[in-house]
């Protein structure tokens, strides 16, 4: 996981020597949306990259009021990448983001909570390192329309891939609904765009691993890549976002990371594997016990199950978060762990004896969230867990809906069923996000105000279509 420390002349000498023409700085907001502006190359020195550069905060969402609305972007040398989709030669850096009074890590920057959290572990002794890896699924549409206005609203959306589309008339090959796990062409029409992908994304500095069609039958995809730290990981997530829509978008299609976007298709999720590492050794495996899972690693689920409500408020961010999380779909609902059982929110991968490949992986989380945010509140969870020494419920291994509706398993809790739950669930319970200075009560109270007034109202408010098929002729 060791990430090689590049240095600002590094940068500076890489340009003159690879010809490069513009250096593009991104960041996201508080939500997740991908920010940049671009130089000419030749426009930014040492000074740009030790004093950083000028933006309206105000501008961005969730960040500044307008009475104070100036940020500092500070490129972060060990994050450049050449980037692919200009047609010039671009390096492209992550910023971290400053408050200009007092040259100080701006609160609401998710990078620096991702990073506070890396530190923390070190700081008290708990690990060396956190390893992280996400598995990120996506749609790839041939075709998406949608609009709200007074007199209308509506959403359409083709694939090539799926059961009624018309993006291919007349050809027989289209996988059936929900069937289309592995799918081999001429059923999965995306393999070549998914092979192109991947090539960009080892352009990028990204490590893909393996990739196919998913179980969505109208064009459900997945790209995997390499684990590595909590804030590489996040970096990654918003830089394989990046790759994967320029991409679909350069060959005429659009990608969504948005977790439902089909009724009655798999939702798309973004499981997340952990474990902890101190002096090169996993602190999760210890074999012999169940799942070959340490006391450690036990107490650390522990946490993240008893927290797991308000984390969904990070790592299921979005009303159509809890389109994905109901029952069926191995839809992981439900607050336990198990060994290999899909429906829990935990699940244990085998890994045999490999001790260093042990993990848990979480995975209620979709690819919708801030990864930063995401990650660090899981990280968290486990950590409270680990210090209060939580012992989860028993783990499950049988089916887990026909175990929930048993005498025993009706005492089993469930995540929230709506963005408004988890909301009031980290309302609630955010002590253990805010104790050591990671998360910020200020970042806390933007988030909830916002998510509230911005999404949950803002849907709220508008009539849906279903509503008129229900009560139109009320």
């Amino acid at each position: 996981m060791a990430e090689h420390e590049t240095t600002v002349r590094d940068i500076l000498k890489r340009i003159r020597e690879d010809e490069i023409a513009f250096v593009d700085l991104k960041f996201v907001d508080l939500f997740g949306g991908l920010h940049h502006i671009a130089f000419p190359s030749h426009a930014l020195d040492e000074s740009s990259f030790v004093r950083g550069i000028n933006f309206d905060g105000s501008s961005v969402r969730g960040f500044q009021a307008i009475s104070e609305s100036d940020l500092l972007l500070k490129p972060d040398p060990r994050s450049v990448f050449r980037d692919p989709f200009f047609d010039d030669p671009a390096l492209s850096l992550f910023c971290d983001i400053l408050d200009p009074d007092g040259y100080r890590p701006y609160t609401r920057d998710p990078r620096g909570v991702a990073q506070r959290a890396e530190r923390l572990i070190r700081s008290i002794g708990m690990a060396d390192a956190a390893s992280f890896g996400v598995e990120m699924e996506f749609y790839v549409f041939d075709d998406v329309r949608f609009e709200q206005s007074t007199r209308y609203g509506f959403y359409f959306i083709d694939s090539a891939d799926g059961q009624n589309g018309d993006a291919r008339p007349g050809r027989g090959h289209r996988p059936s609904r929900g069937n289309a796990y592995f799918a081999a062409p001429p059923l999965d029409t995306s393999h070549n765009l998914r092979g192109k992908i991947s090539q960009l994304m080892e352009v990028a500095g990204l490590t893909p691993e393996m990739n196919h069609h998913e179980v969505g039958g109208a064009g459900q995809n997945e790209i995997g890549f390499h684990h590595a730290t909590l804030r590489q990981a996040a970096d990654n997530a918003v830089k394989f976002k990046y790759v994967v829509k320029n991409t679909a978008h350069r060959y005429g299609k659009t990608a969504t990371f948005m977790p439902k976007p089909l009724l009655e298709e798999a939702g798309s999720g973004m499981h997340t594997n952990v474990s902890l590492w101190q002096g090169g050794k996993n602190r999760f495996y210890e074999a012999g016990r169940y799942g070959d899972l340490s006391a450690f690693a036990t107490h650390f689920i522990g946490g993240v199950l008893k927290h797991a409500p308000a984390v969904c408020a990070f790592s299921a961010p979005t009303t159509n978060s809890y389109r994905r999380l109901v029952p069926g779909y191995e839809a992981p609902i439900i607050l336990v762990y198990s060994q290999r059982n899909r429906s829990a929110c935990i699940r244990v991968p085998f890994t045999g004896a490999n001790a260093n490949a042990k993990r848990i992986e979480f995975r209620t989380p979709d690819p919708s969230c801030n990864p930063y945010l995401s990650l660090a509140a899981i990280l968290l969870a486990g950590v409270d867990g680990v210090r209060h020494e939580i012992t989860p419920p028993a783990p499950v291994d049988e089916n887990i809906y026909e175990f929930a509706t048993s005498e025993h398993g009706r005492l089993l809790q469930a995540t929230p069923g709506s963005l408004a739950q988890s909301l009031d669930a980290l309302e609630d319970d955010y002590e253990f996000l805010i104790r050591d200075g990671v998360f910020t009560e200020d970042l806390i109270d933007a988030w909830l105000r916002i998510k509230r007034e911005k999404e949950i109202e803002y849907l709220g408010f508008r009539p849906h279509p279903t509503e008129f098929e229900l009560y139109f002729d009320a």
